[in-house]
């Protein structure tokens, strides 16, 4: 229930987006652009910065989910939307810290995460992008074992939203085929009282209708 209200949330947020663009440019043109959409999924390599912990390794997920790009300018500034599913958090040598306990753990943290980002075309096919990013918590726990299916133990410590910024590079081929590599970095803290933000690099591919 909780998932689906956020996907809601989400869908509605990348709806009134593209309402207010189509509006804004009836408005200027006397009709409508019609944005483009597609799908997008990859590989994350996440981990948390600030004083509170003590340099994790990285902890190895994915992304995936859709995005819709509204033209601003013809081949040179659009504004892309995404609502993405994102496995963050990170891996710990535990050895009696913060969670107990000893060995490596996996504390998987994940997200809806919604970007808005200006997208800049720098050459034809080749962009950059840049902007806010509204995360929406969805799963909090801690892993023992992330390959099996017991050691898992359920947190509510991390904060439900979390806000940060967003920003990367997209090759884009003639059939709509395209790579990315982005950089998301937290901007407020995710669990209160507590110096820590993420830190997700991403890569992927998708593809664009």
């Amino acid at each position: 229930m909780k998932l689906f209200k956020i996907l809601t949330v989400s869908t509605l947020m990348m709806g009134a987006v593209t309402a207010t663009y189509a509006q804004d440019n009836a408005g200027a043109t006397g009709k409508s652009s019609s944005p483009s959409f597609g799908i997008k999924g990859g590989l994350n390599l996440a981990t948390v910065s600030g004083d509170d912990f003590n340099n994790p390794d990285s902890r190895t997920s994915f992304h995936a989910g859709v995005f819709a790009e509204f033209p601003i300018s013809p081949d040179m500034l659009s504004l892309q939307v995404e609502a993405l599913y994102s496995g963050q958090g990170f891996e710990s040598d535990v050895d009696g810290g913060i969670f107990g306990g000893s060995g490596k753990v996996e504390y998987q943290l994940d997200y809806i995460n919604v970007p808005v980002l200006a997208k800049f075309y720098v050459l034809k096919g080749l962009s950059l992008e840049a902007g806010p990013q509204f995360s929406f918590k969805v799963n909090e726990e801690i892993d023992a074992d992330a390959n099996a299916d017991g050691g898992d133990w359920d947190l509510n410590k991390a904060k439900d939203f979390e806000f940060g910024v967003s920003g990367g590079v997209t090759f884009e081929t003639p059939l709509g085929i395209f790579a990315t590599a982005r950089y998301n970095q937290g901007i407020t803290d995710i669990i209160e009282d507590t110096d820590a933000k993420n830190s997700v690099f991403q890569i992927g591919v998708g593809f664009k209708f």
